[in-house]
């Protein structure tokens, strides 16, 4: 598996569909076809990033 947001392969799972990033240090999570990243702030909070570009997708390149 490869981060969507910076498409390194070092991603740990931290629980259900929810992974995070040790190349850029953010979380994402997974639910069908979605996938919402997020900046950890911080106090630990999550906060949302706006829109990925519209090439990277998770599961094509993913392994």
């Amino acid at each position: 598996m490869r981060c969507p947001h910076c498409n390194c392969r070092d991603v740990g799972k931290i629980g259900a569909n929810q992974f995070y990033c040790w190349g850029c240090f953010m979380e994402f999570n997974i639910s069908g076809d979605e996938i919402r990243v997020y900046e950890v702030a911080e106090d630990g909070s999550l906060v949302a990033v706006e829109h990925l570009p519209a090439e990277l997708h998770y599961g094509s390149n993913a392994v």
